[in-house]
C-alpha cells in the first residue's frame, strides 16, 4: 500500500471521528444519564451471552447438553444460593447461575433475529405503502390494521400454536416477528409520507430515478431516526415476550435454560415452596435487560426528536 493511500485512509478515519464526535445526536444521547446506564445494562448482557455461548468453546462454560441435563448424584438438588452455586440449584439439581447466563445468549439471539425481520419487512411495506398509495397502500394498511386489533400476545399465542414444538423458540421467533411487522410498517409509513412531500423528491423523480432508487437512496435514510427509535424499544419487548411465551409453554422445550422456562418451572415448583432462587435471579436479569433497552430507547428518541424531550420537561 503506497504512503498516500495510507495518509488518505488516516485522514478519512479522522474525519469520520470528528464528525462522529460533533454529532449532535450522540453529545444528546450521551449527556443522557439514563440512556447511557442502558448502554451498560445492555453492553453487560452482551459481555455475559457470549461468554455463556462462547466460554464452553474454552473449558470455561458449561455447554448447553449440560445444563439441560439433570445433574442428581452430582449436585444437591433444590440447593439454595452459595459459594458454589451462585444461584443456587433447581429439582434436577442443575446450576441455575448456567442456565440463567446462558438464557441472556438465547433472550439476545432469538430477540435480534426477531427485530431484524420485523424490522426489514415493517421497513419494506410502510415505504412501498406510502409510495404507491392508492389501492397499494389500502391493501397494506388495511391488513396491518387486522393484525393490530388482536392484542399482541394472544395474536400470538394463536400463531405459535400453528407451529410443530419441535421448532421450538423458533416458532415463537416466526409468531412475534408477525406481530411486530405492523407496527414498524405503520411508523415507517407516516415517517415516509412527510418525506414524500418534499420538493427534493419531485426534484429526483423529474430528473429519471427509479423507484427503487427513490426509495432507497432518498426515503429510507430520512426515515431512520423512527425506525432507529422504534426497534432499540421493541427489542426490549420481543425478549419479555419470548420469556412470556415460554411461561405460557409455548417456547423453548423442555430442559432449554429460557430464562421464561426457568421462571415458569420456579413459580410451579419452587416458589409456593419456599425456594425462591429458582424464579427469582431469571426473573431479575430478565426485568434488568428490559430497562436497559426501555432506557437506550428513550434516550435516543429525546436525541433524535428534541422536542418531545422539551415538552416532557
Amino acid at each position: 500500500m503506497s504512503t498516500e493511500t495510507k495518509t488518505k485512509q488516516a485522514a478519512d478515519e479522522r474525519g469520520f471521528l470528528a464528525r462522529l464526535q460533533a454529532s449532535p445526536f450522540l453529545s444528546d444521547l450521551l449527556s443522557n444519564r439514563l440512556a447511557v446506564g442502558g448502554i451498560v445494562i445492555i453492553l453487560a448482557m452482551v459481555t455475559i451471552a457470549i461468554y455463556a455461548r462462547f466460554g464452553a468453546l474454552i473449558g470455561i462454560a458449561p455447554d448447553l447438553q449440560t445444563l439441560k441435563t439433570t445433574q442428581l448424584g452430582t449436585n444437591p438438588s433444590l440447593a439454595p444460593p452459595s459459594a458454589a452455586h451462585p444461584f443456587g440449584t433447581d429439582i434436577q439439581a442443575r446450576d441455575i447461575f448456567g442456565r440463567v447466563l446462558y438464557g441472556a445468549w438465547l433472550a439476545m439471539k432469538f430477540g435480534t433475529v426477531t427485530v431484524a425481520i420485523s424490522t426489514t419487512l415493517g421497513v419494506g411495506l410502510g415505504i412501498v405503502a406510502a409510495y404507491y398509495s392508492d389501492i397499494t397502500d389500502n391493501i397494506i394498511m388495511r391488513t396491518m390494521d387486522v393484525l393490530l386489533a388482536f392484542p399482541s400476545l394472544l395474536l400470538a399465542l394463536a400463531l405459535v400454536a400453528i407451529f410443530p414444538d419441535e421448532l421450538g423458540l423458533w416458532r415463537a421467533v416466526t409468531a412475534l416477528t408477525l406481530v411486530y411487522t405492523p407496527r414498524f410498517a405503520r411508523v415507517v409509513r407516516g415517517a415516509a409520507l412527510k418525506v414524500l412531500e418534499d420538493e427534493y423528491i419531485d426534484a429526483t423523480v423529474a430528473l429519471g430515478a427509479k423507484d427503487p432508487r427513490v426509495l432507497v437512496r432518498h426515503v429510507l435514510p430520512n426515515c431512520l431516526a423512527p425506525i432507529t427509535v422504534q426497534s432499540t424499544l421493541n427489542f426490549g419487548l420481543a425478549i419479555l415476550d419470548l420469556a412470556a411465551l415460554s411461561f405460557l409453554g409455548f417456547g423453548a422445550e423442555a430442559g432449554t435454560p429460557s430464562w421464561g422456562l426457568i421462571l415458569s418451572n420456579g413459580v410451579k415448583q419452587g416458589l409456593l415452596t419456599g425456594e425462591w432462587w429458582w424464579s427469582f435471579f431469571p426473573g431479575l436479569l430478565l426485568a434488568i435487560t428490559v430497562l436497559g433497552f426501555n432506557l437506550l430507547g428513550d434516550g435516543m428518541r429525546d436525541a433524535l426528536d428534541p422536542r418531545m424531550r422539551d415538552a416532557v420537561e
